[in-house]
């Protein structure tokens, strides 16, 4: 049985727009994207990189996968995320999109996204990871199809723009797994989903 596993670039006001660069969502007016390069630093990059070497399989929503795409696809080749994102297995959660898609090793799920991720995690092999797809972690939450949630919380308050967690989020109690700060004040915080809660 794999493993789920989101990793999710978050405000403290656990805004997830445009965390890359200005032009990366400017969706509803989001004028204040990009804010989190300027935190990065070599803990974060380092426990990235651990963190995607657990897995040869990511998973996306249509929007992520898309701006993810974009960026990546023809990335910088000095880049060691350019190698890993074009070679690892990319499954994509989409009702509008269809085969083939554009990057290269990409899959579509077809049918319900939950029900197509939940025999993909009770299948063999290494985890599944998420990169960003708010909404797609906010479906699977609901279904307990989430075994794991890396948060990288970042010290700054936005006041605006798309959120992890909206009202009607399912209720979920969270267990911190570890937590590492950075030079920089951003914490990176591993949870694992313990149960349900009653809404």
């Amino acid at each position: 049985m794999s493993r789920i596993v989101t990793f999710t670039l978050v405000t403290l006001d656990g805004v997830v727009q445009g965390p890359g660069h200005p032009d990366e969502d400017r969706r509803d007016g989001f004028e204040v994207g990009g804010w989190s390069p300027p935190y990065a630093d070599e803990t974060q990059s380092r426990l990235v990189a651990a963190g995607m070497a657990t897995s040869d399989r990511l998973l996306f929503g249509r929007r992520t996968y898309e701006q993810f795409a974009a960026v990546w696809a023809n990335g910088p080749a000095d880049s060691p995320f350019t190698r890993v994102l074009n070679t690892r297995l990319k499954y994509v959660a989409s009702s509008t999109l269809a085969e083939p898609l554009p990057w290269a090793n990409s899959r579509l799920l077809a049918g319900d996204a939950t029900a197509a991720v939940a025999e993909l995690r009770d299948g063999p092999g290494p985890d599944i990871v998420i990169l960003g797809s708010a909404t797609l972690i906010r479906s699977l939450l609901g279904s307990g199809l989430v075994d794991e949630m890396v948060l990288v919380e970042h010290p700054i308050v936005l006041g605006r723009g798309h959120r992890l967690f909206v009202d009607g989020t399912p209720p979920v109690d969270l267990r911190l797994v570890d937590a590492t700060p950075t030079t920089t004040g951003v914490l990176v915080a591993r949870y694992r989903p313990t149960k349900a809660l009653s809404a």
